[in-house]
C-alpha cells in the first residue's frame, strides 16, 4: 500500500498560522507534495517542526523571487535522487517542479511535486504557461520510460492550474475564455490521459460535478462550492490499477480554510 497528499499551502505559514497544518499531520499519508510553499529551506523546517513534521525528510526548491511559488515533498522514508526543474533551464529557478523517488511496497515510485503557472490569456503570462506545459509533457515521457525499465511507477501530484473538462468547474460558461479553462490548456490534459497517465481523482469520482479543489477567498464561492478542480494525481496506468481511495480535505467552514485549496489524499494498494 502506498498514500500521498498533495496540497497549495498558499503559503506554509500562513498554512501552519491557520489550523498548524493539521490535516496533514494527520491524514496517514507515506509522501506529502506541497505547493505554493513561499518559504526558504530555513523557514520551511521550522513551521514543519512546529506542526509535527519535522521528523519527515525533505526535498524542496524555491523560486529565485523571495516569497513566490515553491514546491516540495516530505517522505517518512528516504527521498532518492531527487531533481529539481521540469527540464527546461528557463524554468530552472522557478520553483515550479520538484521529483524524488521512495521505496514503496508496491516498488520505487517516482514522485513529483509541481506547480504550473496560473497564466493570462492572451499575454506574455499565458505564453510561458504553454512553454511550461511542453516542457512538462517531455518531462512526463521520459520519466515513464525511465520508471518502465526500473520496474516502478510514477505520481504526479499538484497544483495544475487547468480544470479539464465541464466537470471539474463549476462556472464553466463564464470561464470559457479565461486562464485555467482554455481549450489549448486543457489539450494537454487530454493528450496526457490518452497515453500512460490516469487522473486518478477522476477516475474515483466518477462522471460527476467535481469534486472542487479550488475556492476564490472572496464572496460566497466556498460556502456555494463554486470551485475549480484543479489539484490533480495523476498516476501511469498500471499504478492507477490499484487505486484504492481519493478524498479531497474540504474543511467544514469557511472559517476552516487554511488554504484556498483543498488537500487530495489518494491510495494505491497491489496492481497484480
Amino acid at each position: 500500500m502506498f498514500t500521498v497528499a498533495t496540497a497549495n499551502v498558499n503559503g506554509i505559514r500562513a498554512a501552519a498560522r491557520r489550523d498548524n497544518l493539521a490535516w496533514l499531520a494527520g491524514c496517514g499519508a507515506d509522501v506529502i507534495c506541497l505547493q505554493e510553499v513561499r518559504a526558504n529551506d530555513e523557514v520551511l523546517a521550522k513551521t514543519l517542526a512546529d506542526c509535527g513534521l519535522g521528523h519527515w525528510n525533505v526535498v524542496h526548491t524555491e523560486a529565485s523571487a523571495a516569497g513566490r511559488n515553491g514546491v516540495a515533498i516530505l517522505s517518512n522514508g528516504d527521498l532518492l535522487r531527487p531533481r529539481v526543474g521540469v527540464g527546461k533551464a528557463e524554468f530552472a529557478d522557478s520553483g515550479r517542479w520538484i521529483e524524488a523517488t521512495v521505496g514503496t511496497p508496491l516498488g520505487p515510485v517516482t514522485v513529483v511535486s509541481v506547480y504550473v503557472h496560473t497564466g493570462e490569456a492572451d499575454t506574455g503570462r499565458q505564453i510561458e504557461k504553454y512553454r511550461f506545459l511542453d516542457a512538462m509533457s517531455a518531462r512526463l515521457k521520459r520519466l515513464r520510460i525511465n520508471s518502465k525499465k526500473a520496474g516502478g511507477h510514477v505520481v504526479v501530484c499538484g497544483d495544475l492550474n487547468i480544470a479539464h473538462t465541464e466537470l471539474d468547474i463549476k462556472n464553466w460558461r463564464g470561464n470559457r475564455d479565461k486562464a485555467g479553462f482554455l481549450e489549448d490548456e486543457r489539450a494537454y490534459l487530454t493528450k496526457w490521459l490518452r497515453t500512460d497517465w490516469v487522473d486518478v481523482g477522476r477516475a474515483y469520482a466518477g462522471d460527476v460535478a467535481g469534486p472542487y479543489t479550488w475556492w476564490s477567498w472572496r464572496g460566497q464561492a466556498f460556502d456555494n462550492d463554486s470551485g475549480w478542480r484543479i489539484d490533480y494525481v495523476l498516476a501511469d496506468a498500471d499504478l492507477a490499477r490499484g487505486l484504492e481511495f481519493v478524498q479531497v480535505g474540504r474543511a467544514d467552514s469557511y472559517a476552516q480554510r487554511w488554504s484556498d485549496h483543498a488537500p487530495v489524499l489518494v491510495r494505491f494498494g497491489s496492481t497484480s
